[in-house]
């Protein structure tokens, strides 16, 4: 999607693939990743997410990248974060303890700025991505990584002509040509979840499926 379609949603209001609790597949499998507590774990389209707080609860470092300012001011002012703003390359950079949120272009982000990284955490940027640019995405998720990086991919599989997403469809096939060439990849779960998906099914979804995946940067 172009980036003035995400701007436009933040701007309206129209952010039903925000959630209001702490996702269920990062409570669960977060843990197999086996990191260690102080580890820095990078959150791409980061949105103002509650599972940012839940992993910096639980002693990581946080960086996150994200497109809209209304996503990340409303982010700090919700949850009273004591975020100090500044200007750092093609950036403007939210500060907070073991909290470090990018307001700017996901591929203007480098491994430089990003630092090491031995966590992903995608539940909404894979799905977020039209077809033609999900290459490009994982070709730059790989660029920032090293060997030995843990990712968490949260994914969901639904027939894509019910819906014009995003959220789009993804399914183990889009997973593993994507990733393949330079992860491991270890399906965690995949569970039903369409009785749970009211705002879905009202666009006409009738099969809906979330997959998780742990994949490990070679």
């Amino acid at each position: 999607m172009q980036p003035e379609f995400w701007h436009d949603r933040w701007r309206a209001g129209q952010i039903g693939f925000h959630q209001s609790a702490v996702d269920r597949n990062l409570r669960q499998y977060w843990p197999d990743l086996g990191l260690a507590n102080n580890s820095r774990v990078f959150v791409p389209l980061c949105g103002k997410s509650l599972d940012l707080l839940w992993l910096c609860e639980r002693g990581h470092s946080v960086t996150g990248v994200e497109l809209s300012t209304v996503a990340l001011e409303s982010f700090c002012m919700e949850h009273g974060v004591p975020a100090k703003r500044r200007l750092l390359d093609d950036f403007e950079v939210y500060e907070a303890p073991e909290l470090q949120l990018y307001r700017g272009d996901f591929f203007a982000l480098t491994p430089e700025l990003l630092g090491p990284t031995p966590a992903v955490y995608d539940r909404a940027s894979l799905i977020s991505w039209i077809p033609e640019r999900r290459a490009a995405y994982v070709k730059h998720i790989t660029a920032l990584t090293n060997a030995g990086t843990q990712t968490l991919l949260v994914t969901m599989e639904y027939p894509q002509e019910q819906m014009k997403g995003p959220p789009f469809s993804v399914g183990p096939d889009e997973v593993y040509r994507l990733y393949a060439q330079h992860h491991e990849i270890r399906p965690l779960v995949r569970q039903d979840v369409l009785a749970n998906e009211h705002r879905l099914r009202s666009r006409g979804v009738t099969q809906l499926h979330e997959a998780c995946y742990r994949l490990t940067r070679l």
